[in-house]
């Protein structure tokens, strides 16, 4: 095992040894290291106090970056480590701690070894590495974290009401190793879940979004929002996925599980890109499907407006969640246009059609056929096949479209500030109608996407309005 530690690390152990105190390396980077998983966050745990060990380390080896957190007795720092790959680390000492029930904040205590390890959330998690010269290398296992991770099992070290109870942030990491490491939870665990998944209610809303985007990163994100919505956790940071679940019968019709169709969606997008806000928007484009849905005998189950309402609906979900709001409008313009392709997919495809698709999608128009592409979970292969044939067309006539880059800037060929410079007019009514009247031109093919051509229009546009619309912005 100790030719897969960097000997930066061993060098750390060697400081402990001269300090005299026991050093070891903990937490996720043992059990990455055991997976072979990439990871450059390091915690280490010293018997004693990290903070007078932190400062030496910093001076010896050169550290950069160094924190101090005092109140928790914890060091941060970054080192080189091989390859001159920079390294996080974070020292800290061994502690106990004990949890006030209404409340997530532990008193926390010094502790030993065992204390340590015992308080953490899962045994794949529990291991420790000696880095001091005797025992070098060596791992400490007092869980069965080595087994666990050879069933890729989650499993408390304590039992799993207490460990869950003492921080119901744990539930969320349980589905987020889930996903990210295609674990699967132990029946105890997911019964404490379900147990106490109102418990969640006690953690910041930052720390549980930090975990809900993490489990939005991984492969599968659908592992995790499963095993969340199952055991109630899910209801609880998300009220709109309660309403989503379910299949409601009518003369004999029922609509597909919005949910776990909205679940798949999610994967499918995971399938093809990283880009996490582009899976928020599959997470809920169609969240608004519950307060939208009509039946008639007529049309069967009708969603109609969903879209709208799911535009409004994410503004709230934003606010709730604590997610930025500079990611906001991406997020809406997906749930907003993502039924927009849908309808040129099926009939004959005019170019003025596609022109409005791009100019409206601008750059995000590629996201913006990723989602409708992943939309598609229908079970009858025949069905998948023509929607995506259909879907391959509407592509084709866009690359077809001879305008396609600079529509897909999102900019047309002058903005308002030139309009109001060639036609000496001050900000107001006048220039936003003819702005939006050459935009339109451009769309529907009137005029080519050139600058001249447009000056030209609006100086036509602006004759034609004189007669009724002054220079004055509207009156």
């Amino acid at each position: 095992m100790t030719s897969a530690v960097p000997e930066i690390l061993f060098r750390i152990g060697d400081i402990a040894d001269r300090s005299g105190i026991g050093c070891y390396l903990v937490g996720g980077y043992v059990r990455d290291m055991l997976m072979q998983r990439e990871c450059t966050d390091i915690d280490i745990m010293v018997i004693g106090d990290p903070v007078p060990f932190a400062k030496t380390i910093q001076k010896e080896l050169r550290g950069r970056h160094f924190v101090l957190f005092e109140r928790f007795r914890t060091a941060q720092l970054e080192l080189d480590g091989p390859d001159k790959m920079p390294f996080k680390l974070e020292l800290v000492g061994a502690r106990k701690e004990s949890y006030n029930p209404e409340s997530r904040k532990p008193i926390t205590l010094t502790g030993t070894l065992e204390d340590d390890l015992s308080r953490r959330d899962f045994t794949i998690n529990a291991l420790a590495l000696v880095l001091n010269r005797e025992g070098r290398g060596t791992i400490i296992d007092q869980h069965g974290g080595l087994l666990d991770l050879e069933k890729k099992i989650l499993r408390t070290p304590l039992d799993p009401l207490q460990t869950y109870s003492d921080d119901p942030l744990r539930m969320m990491r349980t589905a987020r190793f889930a996903a990210q490491l295609d674990f699967t939870p132990v029946e105890e665990a997911t019964r404490a879940m379900q147990a106490m998944h109102e418990r969640i209610g006690i953690v910041s809303k930052e720390r549980i979004s930090h975990e809900f985007l993490k489990i939005m990163q991984a492969p599968r994100p659908s592992v995790g929002l499963i095993l969340l919505h199952e055991t109630g956790v899910l209801g609880e940071i998300l009220p709109e996925s309660r309403e989503m679940a379910g299949i409601e019968q009518v003369d004999g019709l029922g609509h597909k599980d919005t949910l776990y169709h909205t679940f798949q969606v999610v994967d499918n997008v995971a399938r093809v890109t990283g880009n996490l806000w582009l899976r928020i928007a599959a997470l809920l484009h169609d969240v608004a499907k519950p307060q939208t849905k009509r039946f008639t005998k007529k049309a069967g189950w009708t969603f109609h407006g969903h879209d709208a309402v799911g535009v409004r609906t994410a503004a709230r979900i934003f606010r709730q969640m604590r997610w930025p709001q500079e990611r906001l409008t991406y997020v809406q313009k997906m749930i907003r246009m993502h039924h927009r392709p849908i309808p040129l997919s099926k009939s004959e495809i005019t170019d003025s059609a596609v022109r409005r698709l791009m100019f409206d999608a601008g750059e995000d128009l590629q996201d913006l056929m990723t989602l409708c592409r992943a939309d598609v979970t229908s079970k009858n292969p025949k069905k998948v096949e023509r929607i995506m044939r259909n879907f391959t067309n509407v592509e084709r006539k866009i690359e077809e479209v001879g305008e396609k880059d600079l529509l897909a800037k999102w900019r047309p060929p002058i903005d308002g500030l030139e309009i109001m410079q060639e036609l000496g007019l001050p900000e107001g009514r006048t220039v936003g109608m003819i702005k939006k009247e050459m935009e339109n031109a451009v769309v529907e093919g009137t005029i080519p996407y050139e600058r001249e051509a447009a000056l030209e229009f609006v100086r036509e546009a602006y004759r034609r309005m004189k007669g009724g619309t002054g220079p004055d912005g509207g009156k």
